[in-house]
């Protein structure tokens, strides 16, 4: 249950109090076991705001993580501290000049209603995924960034009449499946976008084999689902996010005032419960023992 950060970072404080131990990188090259490099595109309005929900999870793990927080060139973060970014952040390409990374997150974004060549970092990003399949053993992409991995490997999204918000009984499809298998047969899972893929679209794509599918919503469809060589992972929920993230979207999304999105079903914003937690820890530590038993690294490598 470690993550390796620098001493002064943002929220190192507030991932102890949730009992995850953060430790230097000086003390943990002393240890004896190699941390994961684990690269993590934040594209998330607030990028720096948004790391928590990934920190938490990740920290929890019983394997110590590097979190490699990567920038997009082409990307202006205008929402995000400047110095932060400058200070904490590097691009894909200083990444892997670094050392391999074991695993990479693209997290989600708030442009799943634009059409993808629409996205000014679509081209840049577009590269990036097609050296993570090459090179990284498993690439996670959450809610848009999961949308992305499937338009990247052949499948559209289409735009939803009313924004899919709340928290959703979500059946387990596969519950031998090394990532999604501990998850109970019904999880609650936060849903927060605009944008799917069609039921039928999923399913012909799993006929095919070109996908599995591993968990399905009644109401929100088709939310985890990867390709067969297990390298893209896609996940169109949040199962990372917080009440209080549920909360602030839900307060921003009525000032704004939009016909198209209703409060968060199943969710109490008056009494906010989280009842996703367990099964965003054990999805996250699945995720991570997964990414540790199939990496293939190659220890000449300075780290």
């Amino acid at each position: 249950m470690t993550v390796v950060l620098p001493k002064a970072y943002h929220v190192r404080d507030e991932l102890e109090k949730n009992g995850v131990d953060c430790i230097a990188e000086s003390a943990a090259r002393h240890q004896d076991i190699r941390p994961l490099r684990i690269g993590i595109l934040n594209i998330m309005p607030k990028a720096e705001e948004y790391e928590f929900n990934l920190l938490l999870p990740l920290g929890l793990s019983i394997l110590q993580i590097i979190p490699v927080w990567i920038r997009l060139e082409s990307h202006a973060y205008k929402s995000a501290d400047p110095h932060h970014i400058a200070r904490y952040y590097v691009t894909f390409k200083e990444a892997m000049r670094e050392s391999i990374l074991d695993g990479l997150i693209v997290t989600g974004a708030p442009v799943e209603e634009m059409p993808y060549e629409d996205v000014h970092y679509w081209t840049e990003l577009t590269g990036i995924l097609g050296e993570a399949r090459k090179k990284i053993p498993s690439t996670l992409g959450i809610c848009w960034g999961g949308l992305a991995l499937a338009k990247f490997v052949g499948i559209e999204k289409v735009p939803l009449p009313k924004k899919v918000f709340g928290v959703f009984p979500t059946r387990n499809l596969q519950r031998n499946h090394p990532i999604t298998g501990g998850l109970d047969d019904v999880f609650a899972c936060p849903q927060s976008r605009h944008a799917g893929i069609a039921d039928a679209v999923l399913e012909q794509e799993q006929k095919a084999g070109r996908i599995n599918l591993l968990a399905y919503a009644e109401d929100a469809g088709y939310t985890i689902f990867e390709t067969p060589d297990h390298r893209f992972i896609m996940h169109l929920g949040h199962q990372e996010y917080n009440s209080k993230r549920l909360v602030f979207e839900a307060e921003r999304d009525l000032k704004a005032g939009r016909p198209d999105v209703g409060p968060p079903v199943n969710f109490d914003l008056k009494a906010p419960t989280n009842n996703w937690r367990a099964n965003r820890n054990e999805f996250f530590s699945a995720w991570i023992r997964y990414v540790y038993l199939t990496t293939k690294y190659d220890m000449s490598v300075k780290s």
